[in-house]
């Protein structure tokens, strides 16, 4: 069996030690670092906290990081990871995203902010990441901020107060979800073993 090498980048926040536990537990061969190398089958960006914040602190690697993606092999981001995906930020205008993913972030628009909790999915198309996941299927949230991309590359979304929230985007071999699959048990935890399966397959 291919023990894939997936990278998960340090932008100074985040969950990164469950994060690492669950691509071990999945088979996977993950390290934690600030810089990317360029020897990863797949590459991860948690996160928590403002955008602003992490853009600053990946902004050393932001060139890498691009090259990573566009040399093809697979991304994932989860939470902040998806949002710093987008051009840019209600949250702090004029910090400039990745720009992988066309769109911005904003506010949740809903009586009660942030989100926190368990939500199901909407599942609205196909997905590599998604692969074995049902609509309704459960998992877990924090934030206060969502993405507004693209319509074509929103795979899932969920309710939220009578909002509807982007959960999560895929194109080509950038892959993101808003929810935290390493905190979201078993269901969760396929989120992480189709992301290595897709790293190691190249």
């Amino acid at each position: 069996m291919n023990r894939p090498k997936i990278g998960i980048l340090d932008c100074g926040s985040g969950n990164l030690r469950s994060v690492y536990k669950a691509f071990r537990r999945e088979g996977a061969l993950p390290a934690i670092s600030k810089a990317v190398d360029p020897e990863w089958d797949g590459l991860v960006l948690p996160g928590v906290g403002a955008f602003g914040h992490a853009m600053r602190n990946i902004d050393h690697v932001r060139d890498d990081i691009l090259s990573f993606v566009r040399g093809g092999r697979h991304f994932l981001g989860i939470c902040l990871g998806l949002q710093v995906l987008m051009e840019s930020s209600e949250e702090n205008p004029g910090a400039a995203g990745l720009g992988l993913v066309p769109g911005n972030v904003v506010r949740i628009e809903a009586e009660k902010v942030p989100h926190i909790g368990w939500n199901s999915l909407d599942i609205r198309k196909e997905s590599q990441i998604l692969a074995g996941m049902k609509t309704g299927t459960y998992f877990y949230f924090v934030h206060s901020y969502h993405a507004d991309p693209a319509d074509e590359v929103v795979v899932a979304s969920c309710s939220y107060q009578g909002s509807h929230l982007t959960a999560a985007v895929e194109t080509d071999n950038v892959h993101a979800c808003q929810f935290h699959p390493e905190k979201s048990g078993s269901e969760g935890l396929k989120i992480i073993a189709n992301f290595s399966r897709l790293a190691g397959d190249g």
